[in-house]
């Protein structure tokens, strides 16, 4: 239950696909409030920061109509500077007034919204300045009174996007491109449902530059682009991808590509068998769902060594980068092609139907995240299937990838011992995606790969209880399916989850899940790739993927051996340490630079040999550190060679994996 004074969804669900949200308010508890004090001048305070300059709890958003239209006006034109300069003219109601910088962001999963960001407000009614107050415990709301017989208020402020990437940020302008989310870029008044607060956004962009995005466009001016009138909840949901280099490539007929690139070479010369891969894509996913919640869909890609690296989901448009060699390196680009099976699935998948704690009705309510691994995990699951479905990957690259994912959880993440996967949730929360010292240990959002796990478990099960009748997509059709135009949100619970499976097959599913979803270990739920017809295994000979996956993350792999990651960026340096590993055990950290491997400088080819040689010696691999300013001599006593992982064929058994992949549309289709 949600803590007092928040508003609950609650679902009230007919059949599988026909669910219908009903909103409950839940009253504010009773007790005593905040402390407070008063002054010789009988003035109240909190008696910890003199005057309390709040004016109590910030209004709790209704189901009710906001009176009126904000008027939305972006300037993206100082893309230099990477300022947005924003003006918002909101009408309102003499008296007090609170405006709200959306804070809980969906996809997100965590309250991620930029405030920092958030310069130079300036609020004024009929000439005269507003003064605002930010609220002393929630600093995204920006209290005021506005004067009688004022209608509207004019609101300024800047948008400073951010310069450098890390540590969280995100680089969304370059001199050749920029995206736009308009969370970054509005206030809001407290106290609606932001379904029920309409927007007339308008944006202006660099002379020449063409955009992407699922908003109905009213009218163009030059750069300036008037977008029809939205409810702020469907703004927010759709993105703006606009660049000096523009394609937009038609998928289907409700389907684009829309591109933005650096160079125009990264667009210029797409090969009609990638092209095929991608609309394939779009008709293999309707396959699987089988209903299109949307009149149209804009998958926006960014193809940049500059913009940031980003893959997020909205219901009509989904917001991907790759590198620019997507197209014209495609062999070596191979993993990163499943970004967007990824996102064009959550139109369904977390869009369309959203679990309860999710479904909040305005983005400064908490949410919550315990059903990420159906939300996040089940759609890692089906990103592989559909990248293979496609033709966007091959049967054998996600079989790697599978491999991959079942032995970095099988051994790469000792912190199963103490932390369940459910618990991992709510990771957006814990650490925002900021680095962490002991990743194994302390885990990461392990909902993603673990869950992918899980739902391959629950996909190969289904097919078993079956006789191969049945599979996961029976349940994905009618969980996620329905009926075209149905636009929803609709949303669900756990105790809905176990019943749709339980309809597709019956079974005890949630003693299934809940044995699953809090396990301690030690070893991962892989039971879906033995009952798949496959066992993983380890090799010397690092996989297509894994190199795919090493020169995306720009680190070679020495996890499943001596167990580090070494940086190809700072070269020689260790990115992550799994914990109780052999380096581990010779006092290894993060951020250790490897100086020299059996007594020669540090190259990773020759620490490839160090291992080798230590398995046929019975050596162990010497290495010479150094962190801070102090240098040091390691040896590892680690003798079991290289390993990488990938699966191997078990004889006589039923091979689900390769049915798993079969695609369900012929390749002529369209």
């Amino acid at each position: 239950m949600r803590k007092a004074g928040v508003v609950a969804l609650v679902a009230t669900l007919v059949g599988v696909a026909g669910s219908v949200v009903r909103a409950v308010e839940i009253p504010p508890a009773e007790g005593p409030g905040p402390t407070t004090t008063t002054d010789a001048n009988g003035t109240q305070g909190n008696g910890v920061n003199g005057p309390d300059v709040s004016s109590g709890a910030v209004p709790a958003p209704r189901d009710v109509p906001y009176p009126g239209v904000i008027r939305l006006q972006v300037d993206a034109t100082d893309i230099e500077r990477h300022i947005f300069a924003v003006h918002e003219s909101i009408p309102v109601e003499p008296g007090p007034l609170t405006l709200l910088y959306p804070q809980w962001l969906p996809g997100n999963h965590a309250p991620r919204g930029p405030i920092d960001s958030l310069v130079g407000l300036v609020i004024n009614s009929s000439g005269r300045r507003v003064e605002w107050t930010r609220d002393p415990i929630n600093i995204y709301a920006f209290r005021m009174d506005v004067p009688a017989g004022a209608n509207r208020i004019e609101v300024e402020f800047q948008y400073t996007a951010p310069l450098l990437g890390g540590e969280g940020r995100t680089v969304m302008v370059t001199p050749e491109m920029l995206g736009l989310q308009w969370n970054t870029v509005v206030l809001y008044p407290a106290g609606y449902y932001a379904g029920r607060v309409v927007v007339a956004p308008e944006l202006t962009l660099p002379q020449g530059w063409e955009f992407g995005t699922a908003l109905d466009i009213e009218s163009r001016h030059g750069g300036g682009i008037s977008f029809k009138q939205t409810s702020l909840e469907t703004l927010v949901d759709s993105p703006v991808f606009a660049g000096r280099y523009f394609r937009s490539i038609p998928l289907d007929a409700s389907v684009r590509l829309d591109i933005v690139a650096d160079t125009p070479a990264s667009y210029a010369s797409i090969r009609p068998e990638q092209l095929a891969a991608h609309r394939k894509l779009v008709q293999e996913t309707y396959a699987l769902f089988g209903a299109r919640h949307f009149e149209h869909y804009d998958l926006l890609l960014a193809l940049s060594d500059h913009f940031g690296d980003i893959g997020l989901e909205h219901h009509r448009s989904s917001e991907n980068r790759r590198l620019p060699g997507y197209f014209f390196d495609w062999d070596r680009q191979a993993v990163g092609r499943a970004i967007l099976p990824h996102e064009l699935a959550h139109s369904w998948n977390g869009k369309f139907r959203i679990p309860a704690g999710l479904a909040t009705p305005n983005f400064n309510v908490p949410m919550r995240n315990e059903l990420l691994w159906v939300y996040e995990g089940l759609t890692s699951y089906l990103e592989g299937v559909l990248a293979a479905r496609s033709g966007l990957w091959s049967a054998e690259l996600t079989r790697q990838y599978w491999a991959y994912t079942a032995a970095n959880m099988e051994h790469n993440r000792p912190g199963r011992a103490w932390r369940d996967v459910e618990d991992t949730t709510y990771q957006p929360i814990v650490t925002a995606r900021r680095p962490l010292a002991w990743l194994s240990w302390e885990r990461t959002e392990d909902y993603y790969p673990e869950g992918a796990l899980i739902w391959l478990d629950v996909d190969t099960r289904i097919r078993e209880l079956s006789n191969g009748r049945r599979s996961l997509d029976d349940f994905a059709r009618a969980f996620f399916g329905g009926s075209d135009g149905s636009l929803g949100p609709v949303t669900y619970t756990f105790a809905d989850v176990v019943s749709a499976l339980h309809s597709v097959a019956a079974f005890d599913w949630e003693t299934f899940l809940v044995q699953r979803l809090h396990s301690h270990g030690p070893d991962a739920p892989i039971d879906g790739l033995t009952r798949g017809g496959w066992k993983l295994a380890y090799t010397e000979v690092a996989t297509e993927y894994l190199r795919g996956l090493e020169d995306q993350r720009k680190a070679a792999d020495f996890m499943f051996s001596l167990g580090f990651d070494v940086s190809s960026r700072e070269y020689g340096q260790l990115t992550e340490v799994l914990w109780g590993g052999p380096a581990y055990e010779a006092g290894l950290t993060a951020g250790t630079m490897l100086v020299a491997v059996n007594g020669r400088e540090y190259r990773h080819e020759r620490l490839y040999e160090a291992i080798t040689t230590a398995r046929n010696t019975h050596t162990p691999v010497e290495l010479i550190v150094k962190n801070l300013d102090r240098y040091r001599i390691v040896r590892i006593p680690y003798f079991d060679g290289l390993k990488y992982p990938r699966l191997e064929r078990v004889e006589k058994t039923e091979d689900r994996l390769s049915a798993i992949m079969k695609p369900r549309t012929k390749s002529e289709d369209r």
